[in-house]
């Protein structure tokens, strides 16, 4: 009798250690090494569970080759690129790994709201490309941090770890997120606020901590952007496709948004001829200095990395031996 089959579809290649620690006295490990889902063919049909990262999707033409799959593991939090409800009509859980990555997600925004409103980023561009004078006066006027208020779209771990930072730093925290429950504000010490225009209309800063879903989709639009406050910041390290980029480009070019910070965007890696991509690569467009675009990398720390390939592997172990997936998301 053939042992069980656990592939890895994508991001995580030889040696895999960490999964052959947890699962190599039970199962056969297969790295995919696939970037596109097409390049799954012939790899995938036999497994016993998948382990999938981020840089492919599962569509329903891969899931219904899949011929005794009980789990798939998104190892991540998101599991937007995953068909999961018609895995559920085959029979086959969908999880996620929802603590890996809190901490690392959490930093990278509030490093990225201290680089926009203290004008980290645009005065160390304006000074590589010799602009202006040698002087503070090009980015007045800024303020301290304890006179900024910060909203967060979604108070899930990520969210309520910026609130924590932010509130640590002196900043004023206003979230909006209707499916946490009563009371989770006061145990934070921050201010819940009923509609997105409020938070939206009230906010210095902007951050963006929740999953993408067709009610939070381009939840960031041009019409969104236009209620912020003149001259506020916008930060998504949540799902690329969350906020639209061109009302992103729209809110720089117009002057609404002082600047803009993305760790995700909607199709990654990006199209060359995206727009909000291209004035930010050119150094005499407003979005040069004012925009900070990052290759999805807010996630990552070697720690955050480790976690999720061992929770991710330990998953899978519990469903081979007959025991009960964890973090079952459909």
């Amino acid at each position: 009798m053939s042992r069980p089959l656990v592939v890895v579809t994508d991001f995580i290649a030889e040696p895999m250690d960490h999964e052959r620690r947890i699962l190599g006295d039970l199962a056969d490990l297969r790295a995919a090494g696939a970037m596109h889902e097409e390049e799954l063919v012939g790899q995938v049909e036999e497994a016993d569970a998948l382990m999938l990262y981020h840089f492919l999707s599962l569509t329903r033409r891969t899931i219904e080759r899949l011929k005794k799959c009980k789990l798939i593991v998104r190892c991540g939090v998101g599991f937007d690129n995953i068909d999961h409800r018609f895995a559920r009509e085959r029979g086959i859980d969908v999880a996620n790994v929802p603590d890996y990555g809190t901490e690392e997600v959490a930093d990278s925004a509030i490093g990225m709201m201290l680089t926009l409103v203290r004008g980290i980023h645009y005065m160390n561009d304006r000074g590589q490309q010799r602009q202006g004078e040698w002087i503070y006066t090009q980015v007045q006027p800024i303020h301290r941090l304890r006179t900024q208020t910060v909203g967060l779209i979604g108070l899930g771990r990520i969210g309520t770890a910026t609130a924590l930072r932010a509130k640590a730093l002196g900043m004023n925290v206003l979230f909006y997120d209707p499916y946490v429950p009563d009371g989770r504000d006061k145990s934070l010490g921050i201010t819940r606020v009923e509609t997105l225009g409020e938070l939206l209309s009230r906010a210095d800063v902007v951050s963006l901590h929740c999953p993408r879903t067709p009610e939070t989709t381009h939840i960031i639009n041009r019409d969104a952007i236009s209620q912020m406050k003149p001259q506020s910041y916008l930060v998504n390290t949540a799902r690329g496709g969350c906020v639209d980029a061109n009302a992103v480009l729209w809110g720089i070019e117009s002057g609404h948004l002082r600047g803009a910070a993305l760790d995700v965007l909607e199709v990654e890696p990006p199209l060359e001829t995206e727009p909000l991509l291209t004035a930010w690569r050119d150094p005499a467009h407003p979005a040069h200095s004012r925009v900070i675009i990052n290759p999805h990398s807010a996630f990552y720390s070697e720690e955050g990395l480790d976690d999720m390939r061992i929770k991710g592997s330990q998953n899978c172990r519990r469903v081979i031996l007959g025991q009960a997936a964890r973090n079952v998301v459909n």
